[in-house]
């Protein structure tokens, strides 16, 4: 199940768009600003965020740009779901990393659509990438030869992301939570300097090819 973080002000949309999302099979989270939002983020990082842009403190833009700025969330995929049409929004939202903009009011087909879209390619992208890695205990078996500056537990998480598993997958495979999944590749981003999850798969693919 993907894990989605719907983020808006208005409370009646918000509840709107939650229980199109459910009915479609997607576990839900919510937040009422962009400062909430940071604070989802914070305690499980979903698989993808749909975001208005004008709420108060914190708007769309700026949530968009700090979740660029971090290793744990630059590769999230992002909506924006907002009433502000013009074509300098569209520009400044697609400038932050947006993926995809959507305007108010909207056909909730449209949303699921681009939704499902997004998160196919998604998946179309990590499953190139285990292809290019192979087995999981090949990967696994490199990756500890190579590496001793991460731990044992961070080289099995490392292989898993190679594979293109996401972090609940991991966690369900190792039998560990989620969060430790997520302090996981946080250490491993923090240790090796990386940006994002493609890095470290891609490090996993060089390591094995050298084994």
């Amino acid at each position: 199940m993907k894990r989605l973080l719907v983020v808006d002000d208005e409370p009646n949309l918000l509840r709107a768009v939650e229980a199109c999302l459910r009915a479609e099979g997607y576990e839900v989270t919510t937040a009422r600003s962009g400062r909430e939002a940071l604070v989802r983020v914070a305690a499980s990082v979903p698989d993808l965020i749909i975001s208005d842009i004008r709420m108060p403190g914190m708007d769309g833009f700026a949530l968009a740009g700090q979740l660029r700025q971090s290793s744990r969330t630059a590769l999230v995929p992002i909506v924006f779901l907002t009433a502000k049409n013009e074509r300098a929004d569209r520009i400044a939202g697609f400038r932050t990393g947006v993926d995809m903009y959507i305007t108010k009011p909207f056909e909730p087909d449209e949303l699921l659509a681009v939704i499902a879209g997004i998160l196919s390619r998604v998946e179309r992208t990590h499953t190139e990438i285990a292809r290019a890695i192979g087995s999981s205990s090949s990967a696994t078996e490199s990756f500890t030869i190579f590496d001793e500056a991460l731990t044992e537990a961070e080289r099995h998480i490392a292989a898993a992301v190679a594979r293109g598993l996401s972090n609940k997958e991991i966690a369900s495979e190792l039998r560990i939570s989620v969060r430790t999944v997520e302090n996981h590749i946080s250490h491993i981003l923090d240790k090796k300097h990386f940006n994002n999850r493609v890095e470290i798969a891609r490090y996993v693919l060089e390591q094995s090819k050298e084994a």
